[in-house]
């Protein structure tokens, strides 16, 4: 009964998949990308019970477990709290060297954005080094409507 196992061959066949999907950021993420699409804002949830400003906005404090967060603006401008500079180029990448990935904390808010870091020179990246975003003109609801951030 298993003679036929024996008389096949192993077939491995390599290639790709593309299953498109749509993604939903939900409420809290579609309005933050909404604001920075429409109004170039950069908007934060507060919790007035912790007293605390999170970017990127959060649904619900994770530190009490508030769910009535507010809406909080916060400034385009921050604090580089640290950075990694990648060492090779690959297709990945969201531009051209040199560039940076880094945590910036954002006058008003209290927690880190991970994003671009691009526009400096030789040595000049270091903790705490302030830096501005660089938006695009024509945004579109996406993080990368944030360009990079630049020193100041």
């Amino acid at each position: 009964m298993t003679d036929w196992i024996e008389q096949t061959e192993d077939m491995v066949y390599k290639g790709r998949i593309k299953v498109p999907y749509t993604w939903w950021v939900g409420e809290t993420g579609s309005h933050f990308f909404a604001t920075l699409r429409d109004e170039k804002k950069l908007m934060g949830t507060f919790c007035a019970k912790c007293d605390m400003v999170f970017m990127p906005p959060r649904k619900n404090c994770g530190r009490c477990f508030n769910q009535e967060l507010s809406w909080k603006e916060v400034a385009d401008e921050g604090t580089l709290l640290t950075y990694t500079v990648p060492a090779y180029e690959a297709d990945i990448h969201p531009m051209k060297p040199p560039f940076a990935f880094g945590i910036i904390k954002l006058d008003g808010a209290d927690t880190g954005l991970t994003h671009i870091v691009a526009g400096f020179g030789a040595g000049q990246l270091k903790a705490g080094l302030r830096v501005k975003a660089v938006f695009k003109e024509d945004r579109d609801g996406h993080i990368l409507d944030i360009r990079h951030f630049q020193p100041v």
